[in-house]
């Protein structure tokens, strides 16, 4: 098999499948130490790459330009390498269902092109046993080669934070296992030339799954008991952060928040062990739940929208509302599975004329995954209302007084729909506007 050594001698290559958020920081890390394949299939990301430019902001031109990786969108060229990295993405379908089709295309492209010694490690978050019962088949499948014999396998859950300038790869310890204790032997040494504060040895390939999926499920499940917590003091006119900061003072109290939880991560990752245990028998209610609690909010941040509307004496059909923020989270341009599209959604079902200004999101990339074209601010005419739905740095400037200029001198005082409770009630009153927040 394919050794640490053969890597650091480069008589053995690195291949990255899938350039996105989290495999172009790794590739570029690895391309410090050793020669990298860089692979991926959309043309234009790899033009923009090879340009130095990376659309999804986790790297800078100067960072690009630091590192060395031959960018490839031929599959014939993972022939050359012998450690194979996936990080290609794990959707969810419309049922809420495991999309696994990106890690079985991998698995096909890659087994198509396996030599003998090499080494697949996957880091697509997956539920526990998709490594070795479905992507291992495949490569066998289509390689001819056998798994244990003529290659291995490992997993290594991705823990990257797109935006997060603090926590980057090489900063945040990395899970590793492998189908044997050689694999797994090797696939550490491979991820400690780069990840610099070591990395965590996990009993199985099984585990390091199951630990991957759990990770963002605890977090879901925080932050629904935090959006439940914010439906019941909201009918009970309390103000949920003013709770939450008091409540924060005891030490071991968790600096939750409610809020919206899109991604393709903390809003996915549930469902992918929520179907493993449907499958194997059990009926998941606590995850569940949690997820239908987070699932509803883009809704009920609507509905209190056009209440709102209407306390103010506004029009509600035909009226408009200025969207802050369209991504699913502060100063990041991903905009997979937001869920901002559920409250213009809404919107929109009552008949209110929905502007989206987001300067973080690709207006391409919007137009074609949603039909949802972006404002600019400057010579907008005047809005009914604006809900703050993301709290980009980009808006820091805008003021109460801004907001109120925004909303002009329609018909009766405009709405500030407040999601992410970054202004203040009586900052926003104080300019003749009614308030809103989680």
């Amino acid at each position: 098999m394919v050794s640490i050594n053969d890597i650091l001698e480069r008589k053995a290559k690195i291949a990255v499948i899938g350039l996105g958020y989290v495999g172009l920081p790794l590739a570029a890390a690895f391309g410090h130490k050793a020669d990298i394949i860089g692979f991926d299939i959309d043309e234009r990301k790899m033009a923009q790459l090879r340009d130095g430019f990376d659309a999804t902001g986790e790297l800078s031109s100067e960072q690009l330009e630091a590192t060395t990786i031959d960018y490839t969108t031929d599959p014939a060229r993972l022939k050359e390498a012998q450690f194979h990295i996936v990080t290609v993405p794990t959707p969810i379908d419309g049922n809420n269902k495991p999309d696994l089709r990106p890690i079985e295309s991998a698995s096909k492209m890659i087994g198509a092109n396996l030599a003998k010694g090499s080494i697949v490690v996957y880091e697509s978050t997956v539920y526990p046993g998709v490594t070795e019962e479905i992507a291992v088949p495949i490569l066998e499948e289509v390689s001819g080669l056998k798994c244990g014999i003529d290659f291995k396998v490992g997993y290594s859950p991705e823990r990257i934070n797109p935006g997060d300038k603090v926590h980057t790869v090489d900063k945040i310890i990395k899970v590793v296992s492998g189908q044997d204790a050689e694999t797994l032997e090797t696939v550490a040494q491979v991820y400690e030339m780069v990840v610099t504060v070591g990395v965590h040895r996990a009993a199985s390939i099984k585990v390091a799954e199951a630990a991957k999926v759990i990770e963002n499920t605890q977090r879901d499940l925080n932050i629904a008991l935090m959006n439940e917590l914010a439906l019941i003091f909201g009918k009970m006119n309390i103000p949920t952060r003013d709770v939450l900061a008091a409540a924060r003072t005891k030490w071991n109290f968790l600096p939750f928040t409610p809020g919206l939880v899109g991604g393709h991560c903390i809003g996915v990752d549930p469902y992918y062990l929520t179907h493993k245990a449907e499958q194997i028998g059990y009926h998941p209610q606590v995850i569940l739940a949690g997820r239908r609690i987070n699932d509803g909010m883009g809704k009920h941040v609507a509905e209190q929208t056009v209440k709102k509307l209407i306390m103010q004496d506004k029009p509600v059909k035909g009226s408009r509302v200025l969207v802050l923020g369209l991504t699913f989270k502060e100063n990041c341009p991903d905009v997979r599975n937001t869920k901002v599209v559920d409250i213009v959604l809404e919107l929109k079902e009552y008949g209110v004329e929905v502007l989206v200004h987001d300067p973080m999101a690709d207006a391409e990339v919007t137009k074609h995954e949603y039909g949802l074209d972006l404002v600019d601010l400057e010579g907008l005419a005047a809005v009914d209302g604006v809900v703050w739905a993301v709290a980009h740095s980009a808006f820091d400037d805008i003021t109460p007084k801004r907001l109120k200029d925004l909303c002009g001198n329609a018909h009766g005082s405009g709405v500030v729909m407040d999601v992410k409770g970054v202004l203040t009630r009586d900052a926003v009153e104080a300019v003749g506007l009614g308030y809103w927040s989680l």
